[in-house]
């Protein structure tokens, strides 16, 4: 196992490189010049030059990205242009924020959708089932922001249930967690279904029913252990994707994490702070895969020796 955790970070670090090296050159051919936005338009010819200079927007690009790489690996990603303060307290400020949206939204969509799709593989053919599917049908193509938004109309405006911006209280996280969980729970729970129904017409579970084992024993301690080791896959992927839907949720709902600081970075051209939230999705969503892999290594014994 330490050799298999050992391979899978060592094939992060081209990852890493791929990454960066491809937001660091997008960002440099994207319209816009940070440097006449921080001085305006106006800003004299020499102004803008000893800005650039300052800033290290003179260099050639390859040498750019040469330091950029080599300040990350000592845990310096530079400064950002707007505030001048360091890029890794811009991310240390609403990491948390960010953290505390994504493990709601994911807690409650592995709970939420492996218990619906248990309940539609128990009850296969039926009107609960017929339900289910149409439901998650529709979660996996609502978008996200779209869906914010009509919560908010729904349950903040229309009725003023719970707050439909800012942070700070439990309130300001329901709507949020619920907008951000649809799409992951749909995905868990179409995948737990089917998983399910699988592992249920087995040998083994005809054996289980056959020696008059209750039903219930023979769902959860026989069929589900073994229908649940494919979900932890999808798991770890869909939660590596709420990174991306964070974004959009963080903007709809005026929530201050890492979403929200991209956005608003990408729209002031501060470089250092784009490229500082992608690494660190980037790490977030490796080690979190690899920490489902191990697990599932864990679960399943024919993968042990993988």
């Amino acid at each position: 196992m330490l050799l298999y955790v050992g391979r899978r970070l060592l094939q992060m670090v081209p990852l890493l490189l791929v990454i960066s090296f491809v937001v660091f050159v997008a960002l440099e051919m994207a319209p816009g010049d940070p440097v006449t936005l921080l001085l305006g338009q106006n800003a004299s010819p020499q102004a803008v030059a000893e800005l650039r200079a300052e800033l290290g927007l003179d260099r050639p690009l390859f040498l750019q990205y040469f330091s950029f790489i080599t300040e990350a690996v000592q845990g310096d990603l530079g400064l950002s242009y707007r505030s001048g303060r360091e890029v890794s307290f811009e991310l240390a400020r609403t990491v948390e924020v960010s953290a505390t949206l994504a493990l709601t939204a994911m807690i409650l969509a592995v709970l939420v959708g492996v218990t619906v799709g248990i309940v539609a593989a128990v009850k296969q053919y039926t009107f609960i089932d017929t339900i289910t599917r149409v439901g998650v049908l529709a979660m996996v193509s609502l978008p996200v922001f779209w869906l914010a938004i009509l919560m908010i109309i729904g349950f903040a405006v229309k009725w003023p249930i719970f707050p439909a911006f800012g942070w700070g209280t439990y309130g300001h996280l329901v709507l949020p967690a619920i907008a951000l969980s649809t799409y992951p729970l749909a995905v868990i729970a179409r995948l737990t279904r089917s998983s399910m129904l699988e592992v249920m017409s087995s040998d083994y579970v005809r054996t289980a029913r056959a020696a008059g084992l209750p039903e219930r024993t023979v769902v959860m301690k026989y069929a589900l252990k073994n229908a649940l080791v494919p979900v932890m896959t999808v798991i770890g992927l869909q939660f590596g994707g709420l990174i991306g839907g964070a974004v959009l949720t963080e903007t709809v709902f005026g929530i201050p994490g890492i979403g929200r600081l991209i956005v608003t970075a990408i729209e002031g051209r501060d470089y250092p702070v784009v490229r500082g939230a992608v690494l660190l999705g980037t790490v977030v969503f490796v080690l979190i895969n690899l920490l489902v892999d191990m697990l599932y290594k864990w679960a399943d014994p024919r993968q042990r020796g993988v």
